[in-house]
């Protein structure tokens, strides 16, 4: 990677060696240039003080405040028996809420002689309670005014002061001394935007902002500087993915389309329902894409029962009928083995090809997983190799070395987000060219998400429920403020179950590790503590509980990833069937099991799950005429964050609406770096969800860069931003999406 060497200079030869160890140890910063693109999380005034009633719990924080109050106390204790322990409370303010402080031992000489009423300084160190209060203990501090004035002013240029991302190990300030020493290297940074489009955005150059970043004069500055940085940003990861869309239309493939009055015909001919205009409208995008000749990538993403598995079996029936063979990629043995019953059902005697009773147009459909006994797999092998099957549904037993396709013309992978790219590139290359790709997600995404973790692949939506769907109403139980709303819940379920109809209960642990359960109360942790730190509930402790107890008498039965899967399969016929009315699961239940007459959901310790995932769970109920019920319940108290996040999920179903929810909750990180890609993210600046604008700008000015020149021969700045960029996880990524 040919970078400026200024920016590639190692940080132990600049800072030194314990403190550059430090750096790659818990930040992961190894050079210059890595620790310039550390930017500051926010910036304090240096006459202005910090909301202390903001802070958040168990996370490492720098606050600049004011001593209120120091007191040193003397105690007795196992290593002072004369009352000679010493411990220290300095109590801080900032005008909107106080925060105290705590040092305990030898600890307390120096910061009772620093720490005097009206000191002003910054505070670093993790927020924790202690009576109900929240406190530092042993914080670090650097004084903002005393001897040291002019060196201090000299670190914190300007009256704004840099908080940076910091650990225990580093704290903010000791950051900003580093950054101050390799600030000059900045001005070698090389600048990835092309100047035409820089200079017609009035953007800084990537030398000042950097200098803006770290050391604002005024607030300007650094909006100044933000707006370049998330441009680079933006700009880099779009020219990646539009590289990637720009090689795939190079691609061979062969065009696949359908034959006139053939199985697709036939299964259309079939079909008890009409498809909705969605179903209809997404149908045609693929089957457009699967008549050209290069191979299509596209997303399908669809709420939760919209008909996604129906558009895709179309699409895999197209390919059938053109000679070709289909495979649907499951993440669970429960999920392939679900796909290739309702499949089966579906296409009824067009799934009995070379069968007795088998339709003219028939084809086979086999199912491939790697619990299979070895007869059914060898057959299931021979009927792929010889293209007796045109569908093939499996786990990744399809990936396989022994797996061999006559002719594989599309890959449908469900759940694309539990698929390492491994995985989906190795099914992808037992074509004779490459075939055509549809991913399919029930998790809804944001379209600047699309854009960014999956800008290279063309997005179809299906966002109306096919008719004959219900409503579903859900409900928060607090469980540990309203017992009695508890209890309701049970007779709710029986309710149900009385009508005829079926229930989940889901929890959150199988119920069969170690992780037993301590004393919250030995420990002395207040309520919301023990509702934290109680390890969550589990399937085989809560069956038991309710087979004696509010459900005594009911059929129930329990489903969990640790069972056989022969087991597996026997005990969701069973529900399926009606046999059983109660199933207790974990979330093996969470994507594609379908029993339309499961009405009732109860979901134990909901705030141990995502905002997503609920959304995917609940999604289980209401899926046939009557209407579903959900209710989440929660021993978080009132006030807190958990419960903010259940009730968002209770009081819609918009699954757009809840993933937007759920993107602003977790970091950015999750969403871009190790759930898509196992790498750190690279955006540090850029947030998918506020800067919308920017990434769709920055798509369409990367697409008419890469149009103009694919190898970006006249901007080798911007393809040395890439290669920094591209590390070779991402790389991967990217290259096999």
């Amino acid at each position: 990677m040919d970078l400026v060497p200024a920016l590639e200079e190692p940080l132990k030869n600049t800072l030194g060696a314990a403190t550059a160890k430090v750096m790659a140890e818990h930040l992961g910063l190894h050079t210059v240039g890595d620790l310039l693109h550390h930017y500051p999380r926010r910036y304090e005034e240096r006459g202005q003080l910090t909301h202390l009633a903001d802070l958040p719990m168990d996370e490492h924080v720098t606050v600049v405040a004011q001593v209120a109050d120091a007191r040193l106390h003397s105690f007795a204790s196992a290593k002072a028996p004369r009352g000679k322990g010493q411990r220290l409370e300095v109590t801080i303010t900032d005008g909107s809420g106080r925060l105290q402080l705590v040092f305990f031992g030898n600890g307390v000489h120096k910061p009772h002689k620093d720490l005097l009423p009206g000191t002003r300084a910054l505070f670093a160190g993790k927020v924790s309670v202690f009576n109900r209060r929240l406190q530092l203990a042993h914080p670090a501090y650097e004084l903002l005014r005393g001897d040291d004035v002019t060196e201090t002013v000299d670190t914190w240029a300007g009256a704004l002061i840099p908080i940076y991302p910091a650990t225990a190990k580093l704290e903010s300030w000791k950051i900003a001394k580093a950054v101050q020493t390799v600030l000059p290297s900045a001005q070698e940074a090389v600048d990835p935007l092309p100047d035409s489009l820089r200079e017609g955005r009035g953007l800084a150059t990537l030398p000042e902002a950097l200098l803006k970043i770290h050391r604002p004069h005024t607030k300007a500055d650094i909006e100044s500087a933000r707006d370049r940085l998330k441009w680079d940003e933006a700009f880099v990861l779009q020219v990646a993915l539009a590289r990637r869309r720009h090689t795939d239309a190079q691609l061979p493939a062969v065009a696949r389309r359908p034959a006139p009055e053939g199985l697709l015909t036939a299964f259309d001919a079939r079909l008890p329902f009409t498809l909705t205009e969605g179903q209809q409208k997404v149908s045609r995008e693929i089957f457009d894409d699967l008549a050209t000749e290069h191979p299509m990538h596209r997303l399908l993403q669809g709420e939760v029962g919209s008909g996604k598995t129906m558009v895709a079996l179309r699409a895999m029936l197209a390919v059938v009928d053109a000679g070709g063979q289909a495979a649907m990629l499951a993440p669970t043995e429960v999920l392939a083995q679900q796909h290739h019953r309702s499949v089966t059902e579906m296409m009824g005697e067009l799934a009995e090809g070379g069968m007795l009773g088998g339709a003219e147009h028939a084809t086979k459909v086999v199912l491939l997983t790697g619990s299979m006994g070895a007869a059914g797999r060898r057959q299931a092998l021979l009927d792929l190799v010889t293209g007796e099957a045109g569908i093939v549904i499996g786990t990744h037993a399809l990936i396989e070395d022994k797996v061999q396709f006559h002719d594989l013309g599309l890959v449908v992978v469900d759940e694309q987000h539990r698929f390492g790219v491994e995985q989906r590139d190795a099914l992808r290359g037992k074509g004779k060219q490459p075939p055509h790709l549809l991913v399919m997600t029930a998790t809804p995404i944001p379209r600047t998400v699309a854009m960014t973790v999956f800008g290279d692949l063309e997005t179809s939506v299906l966002d109306q429920l096919p008719a004959g769907r219900s409503p579903i109403a859900s409900h928060v139980v607090p469980a540990a403020d309203k017992p009695h709303f508890l209890a309701r819940a049970w007779e709710r379920v029986r309710e149900e179950v009385a009508n005829g109809h079926q229930a989940y209960v889901v929890c959150p642990r199988i119920g069969d590790d170690v992780d037993e359960p301590g004393d919250p109360k030995k420990a002395g942790k207040s309520p919301e503590d023990e509702a934290e730190k109680r390890p969550p509930l589990a399937v085989l402790d809560v069956v038991d509980q309710l087979a004696k107890g509010p459900l005594q008498g009911l059929k129930v039965e329990v489903l969990h990833g640790r069972m056989h899967p022969d087991d597996k399969d026997a005990v969701m016929r069973r529900f399926a069937a009606g046999e059983t009315q109660v199933l207790v699961a974990t979330t093996v239940i969470e994507v594609g099991v379908n029993v339309p007459n499961a009405t009732a959901m109860v979901i134990m310790d909901a705030d141990r799950f995502g905002v997503s995932q609920l959304h995917q769970l609940r999604g289980r109920v209401g899926r046939g005429s009557a209407a579903g019920l959900c209710l989440l319940v929660t021993e978080m108290p009132e006030a807190s964050a958990a419960r903010q996040r259940l009730g968002a999920v209770a009081s819609t179903l918009d699954g757009f609406e809840l993933s937007r929810i759920d993107l602003e909750q977790r970091r950015e990180g999750d969403v871009l770096g190790q759930a898509q890609s196992g790498a750190r993210t690279s955006l540090r600046m850029l947030t998918v969800i506020d800067d919308e604008e920017i990434i769709a700008e920055a798509r369409e000015e990367a697409a008419a860069v890469v149009a103009a020149d694919p190898d970006l021969e006249h901007l080798p700045a911007l393809r040395t931003a890439l290669d920094a960029l591209l590390d070779e996880e991402r790389e991967q990524y990217l290259d096999k999406g």
